[in-house]
């Protein structure tokens, strides 16, 4: 068995001239909670259909606990829990719901499903058509959570939920769920949310996977660094972004601080602060960048 849950290779979608993915190469382990980032439009959606069996990819492969998205649909759907869409049988309740989906899936949980409506507070006598937006949303996790699966893949979870409700939200993912060994890819633009629950992510970009790495270090190689001086160095292997102002230089450095600084001062320069940066913070630069970015640590 292999040690990935999910495995892209080369992974590209195209739609005429449009590359909404381009090659894609993605890994996420079994047992890890993968936060799959980007703006809106970057390519993450389309990722997750084609890993459903939506959409069928234009070149490259993926698969999906050891099972190939596209031809192996029924396998993986089985193992798989999916909340991308958020569409449903429009007029049925979520307790008809509950019982239309229990006999697709051998590991179905009715406790489960009791448990996180009550939890939740779904209100389950309630039309689908008719629920809030947010409702839908919530329901569509709790069929997805009875299934008991292996992977779940969810696709803006939070989005229209209340910090309440994302916040119980989170924990039931990570409490009941990931801290049992299994898988969670949760595709969302709200780092603060998945930088709470997340160890590792992914940034995509115009259908580019920009970096993909462990989120603890990701957060101990990036700094940003303000120094003054004459004559400071603006481009090096070490240094995402430079910008000067009235003779001070600021750095955003994704590798090799400690030679970075020594080389510094070494030239001369004053360090004035060397500062940790936060997911959000590390994402705007990423994104921000015309040039592709060379991952921080990615799996062989």
């Amino acid at each position: 068995m292999t040690d990935l849950a999910i495995q892209t290779h080369a992974l590209s979608k195209h739609y005429g001239p449009l590359a909404a993915l381009d090659r894609v190469n993605m890994h996420v382990e079994r047992g890890s909670v993968y936060g799959f980032l980007g703006r809106n439009g970057a390519g993450k959606t389309t990722t997750l259909r084609i890993l459903a069996g939506l959409a069928p990819a234009t070149g490259g492969s993926a698969h999906v606990l050891g099972f190939e998205a596209g031809r192996d649909n029924i396998a993986i759907l089985q193992r798989t829990g999916f909340v991308i869409d958020k569409m449903l049988l429009p007029y049925m309740t979520g307790r008809e719901l509950l019982r239309f989906n229990k006999g697709f899936f051998p590991t179905w949980s009715d406790t489960v499903a009791r448990r996180y409506a009550e939890a939740l507070e779904i209100p389950m006598d309630r039309k689908f058509k008719k629920l809030s937006h947010g409702n839908k949303t919530k329901l569509c996790l709790l069929l997805a959570l009875a299934q008991s699966p292996e992977l779940l893949v969810l696709d803006e979870p939070t989005s229209s939920l209340d910090p309440l409700v994302t916040d119980q939200l989170l924990r039931v993912l990570v409490e009941d769920f990931a801290n049992d060994g299994r898988t969670i890819l949760m595709s969302s633009h709200h780092l603060s949310e998945v930088e709470k629950i997340a160890d590792w992510v992914g940034i995509l970009d115009h259908g580019r996977l920009l970096l993909e790495a462990r989120l603890d270090d990701i957060r101990a190689r990036y700094r940003r660094i303000r120094v003054a001086g004459e004559q400071m160095p603006a481009t090096s292997p070490e240094i995402l972004t430079a910008s000067a102002s009235e003779g001070v230089t600021e750095y955003v450095l994704c590798a090799g601080e400690d030679q970075f600084l020594a080389d510094l001062r070494n030239n001369g320069a004053n360090i004035l602060e060397v500062l940790p940066m936060n997911l959000s913070e590390i994402f705007v630069e990423l994104v921000g960048k015309e040039k592709n970015h060379v991952p921080v640590e990615t799996l062989a």
